[in-house]
């Protein structure tokens, strides 16, 4: 999975995307990567920025660049879906990792988790960093990467996923914990068996409960900088993003990578 170095940043102007950016810039520091900002021009009635294509990209331009103006950027306006074009300029840019908020303003108002960023998150081909209530970032010296919590089901896919948040948690130097949600009293045999075979040392918590509450619970309570989650692999309605990622996302305290 790492290092990532094409990193693609669709942006609507609002708070969110603002402080977004402050993680952006922490992710393109460290791995040198190159960045896109995407702004998908979707007029709506209640749009707050000039309609004019002219407008938006000259918005675009001015938009984060003294956060930005050390990296190489590329700046980008393209007109249609937001989800359809962030997903086409994706694949097209080859993009290690897509980074955007859950909710903005603009073209992005109207669409909760459950539209534009759902649809990128179940159909990307690659990672998909979000989160919520970004608006309410850390200053960029303030985003470190202490600890790393990995949630996982048992499936075939689920050492895929702990094999990136190994990868991410080597990279910073952060100590690496592994939840569960079951009700299976030998869950956690299983769950330690598999990082045995995956050669991966790290704390292992297995809990009773609904999904996204005890995964939100169990990042709170260890100080999560980051909660690592998994996709399948395969498109269409049974794969891609996993039914408790939504409300895993909504209620994490802290930004999500969904792989």
């Amino acid at each position: 999975m790492l290092p990532f170095k094409r990193i693609l940043f669709p942006v609507d102007f609002s708070g969110p995307s603002v402080g977004a950016a402050r993680y952006v810039e922490a992710f393109a520091g460290r791995f040198d990567a190159d960045l896109t900002l995407l702004h998908v021009d979707w007029p709506q009635y209640n749009d707050p920025l000039p309609s004019g294509p002219g407008d938006k990209r000259d918005h675009l331009d001015k938009f984060l660049t003294k956060e930005f103006e050390y990296f190489r950027v590329r700046r980008s306006v393209v007109k249609g879906e937001p989800a359809a074009m962030i997903l086409e300029v994706a694949r097209t840019e080859h993009s290690d990792l897509i980074m955007m908020p859950t909710l903005g303003m603009g073209g992005f108002r109207r669409f909760l988790l459950g539209s534009v960023t759902a649809k990128i998150l179940h159909d990307a081909d690659c990672p998909v960093w979000t989160g919520v209530h970004l608006e309410n970032a850390p200053p960029l010296d303030k985003i470190e990467f202490h600890n790393i919590l990995c949630a996982v089901n048992l499936d075939v896919y689920a050492r895929k996923v702990l094999q990136g948040a190994y990868e991410l948690a080597e990279e910073y130097r952060a100590g690496l914990t592994v939840v569960h949600v079951t009700g299976d009293s030998h869950a956690r045999s299983e769950v330690e068996e598999m990082l045995r075979a995956v050669k991966i040392k790290a704390s292992v918590v297995v809990e009773n409960g609904e999904v996204s509450q005890v995964v939100a619970q169990v990042a709170a309570r260890i100080r999560a900088d980051l909660l690592v989650i998994g996709r399948s692999p395969a498109p269409g309605i049974f794969g891609r993003l996993r039914t408790h990622a939504y409300p895993i996302i909504r209620q994490s305290p802290c930004p999500v990578i969904s792989l």
